[in-house]
């Protein structure tokens, strides 16, 4: 057989002409730096903790802490990849953590120094499992904190009790769960003596739940149900017990606010609406109490006067409560809803009564705190920014903070009991911050550089898997505690 033709080697190598390989091309433009899929980008890691829990694997969703031990702290997220992934929690003590000396200002310029201070790594005391999706809220019973509950978007309510030894160990143990609903949005202590270890749910169908837990009482049925209500038609996406735990406000996606008279004190001084449940009942069918795309945030004034709803569009609603006690007033249903009263005595007012209809916000109002000792009232929204109301003075604006959490969603606000006369606010968002600030300022001062007095930094923020989905401070606030979107617990010290 013949050899083949050359010309038919497909992969026979080509060679440069000699000549061609001297040749010189010019390039006018210069040399074009290649795109790589290796670019680095410099990233500064500032960490203000002295103290972290890095257990679990993804985000840390809840965050709780014990009433009266206030080094026990729960939280709860989710676990492993995927959209099916369970829910997992733990309980960790952070009795051990020893706060940082203070240290001369030549610290700040000696980054040796720097690298000395590390922060403290907490171990696990107790494992949260059980769930087969997320746990999303979390709380230990008032007023002793004899149990903690879990719950998750699995609708799944878990009930541990806590016992301590005689070395001053804790240890919990399983009670009991129920499962009455497809998903829970959020859980709420009832802080009444009177009616010790109740909890109370609200959930994506709309319903609400209250619980007893009571192992002694019912070894059968150690989780009793108390009430379920029925009256929202979508989402119960926030709730709030009044300060004596007679009464709970929730609200929902549908516009409404409920106020269940939940033991019957309402009901026996004859102060219930005609479905015999809420002494409040508004909707948006009063266009007075529309707000378009739902309610997401409530909560009740320390005198338990009235109630304070927020929702989309920065709306938040200001509504009379009637008095359990003294002169009965009758409760107003949202086809009786009052005009605006015209001053701020709340407590005066008849129940129902929308006394303030504020927007000094442009996004939706996710979060509610009045002060313990102050009429003041903080507002936390969307567009990154903290309004503060002043509730003596029809509730005018006191303090417009635009630029809090960097145009960030605010998460939460709550006003420190421990310190600062009850001027101090303390807040966190999805910039990956937490921030207090001194709110006796005037409407005037709007800049955060005139009222911020501390800034706590280590957690990834910029709303890329970062951000501080909830924080503790006890009742002092000497140190706070966070739950990172980042699946990091960092403890900070004031």
């Amino acid at each position: 057989m013949s050899a083949p033709h050359q010309d038919d080697i497909d992969d026979a190598p080509q060679m440069l002409d000699a000549d061609d390989a001297l040749e010189e091309v010019a390039d006018g433009e210069g040399d074009i730096a290649m795109d790589s899929d290796d670019e680095q980008e410099e990233i500064t890691l500032h960490n203000d903790s002295i103290a972290y829990f890095d257990a679990h694997k993804d985000s840390v969703f809840a965050i709780a802490q014990h009433p009266t031990l206030p080094t026990l702290i729960a939280t709860g997220g989710s676990e492993g990849d995927g959209d099916d992934a369970p829910g997992k929690g733990y309980v960790f003590d952070t009795s051990p953590v020893v706060g940082r000396p203070v240290l001369p200002p030549s610290y700040n310029s000696d980054p040796s120094a720097q690298n000395e201070q590390k922060s403290f790594e907490l171990k696990p005391l107790f494992t949260i499992d059980g769930h087969s999706d997320s746990i999303n809220a979390l709380a230990f019973t008032y007023p002793r904190g004899e149990f903690l509950v879990s719950a998750g978007m699995d609708g799944r309510l878990r009930a541990y009790q806590l016992s301590i030894n005689a070395h001053n160990k804790p240890s919990f143990a399983f009670v009991a769960e129920s499962q009455e609903v497809p998903e829970i949005n959020w859980v709420a202590p009832c802080p009444s003596d009177t009616y010790p270890n109740t909890v109370a749910l609200g959930a994506s169908d709309g319903s609400v739940w209250v619980y007893t837990i009571d192992p002694a009482g019912d070894p059968a049925n150690p989780l009793q149900i108390v009430q379920s209500y029925f009256l929202h038609t979508m989402s119960c996406t926030a709730g709030a017990w009044s300060p004596d735990g007679l009464l709970l406000a929730t609200v929902s996606e549908d516009m409404s606010l409920q106020v269940w008279d939940v033991w019957g004190e309402a009901a026996a001084k004859g102060l219930t609406n005609d479905n015999g449940q809420t002494v409040v009942s508004l909707t948006g069918e009063d266009q007075r109490f529309t707000v378009e795309g739902g309610l997401y945030s409530v909560a009740i004034d320390p005198k338990s006067s009235f109630v304070a709803v927020g929702g989309a569009g920065g709306a938040i609603k200001i509504v009379g409560l009637p008095r359990l006690g003294g002169d009965a007033q009758a409760p107003v249903s949202s086809k009786q809803s009052k005009a605006k009263a015209k001053g701020a005595e709340a407590g005066g007012a008849q129940g129902g009564a929308i006394l303030a209809d504020l927007h000094t916000q442009s996004d939706g109002i996710e979060t509610l705190s009045f002060s313990p000792s102050n009429p003041l009232l903080a507002a936390g929204s969307v567009d990154g920014s903290i309004a503060v109301y002043d509730t003596s003075r029809r509730f005018a604006a006191r303090r417009h903070i635009k630029d809090a959490h960097d145009e960030f969603s605010v998460v939460k606000v709550e006003f420190v009991r421990g310190l600062g006369d009850g001027w101090l606010l303390t807040s966190c968002g999805m910039d990956g911050v937490v921030r207090r600030w001194d709110v006796r300022g005037s409407a005037a001062a709007e800049s955060s550089n005139s009222s911020m007095v501390k800034e706590w930094r280590g957690h990834r923020g910029d709303g890329e898997g970062g951000g501080v989905l909830g924080f503790v401070q006890g009742s002092t606030g000497e140190r706070v505690v966070t739950a990172g979107d980042d699946g990091v617990v960092l403890v900070f010290e004031a």
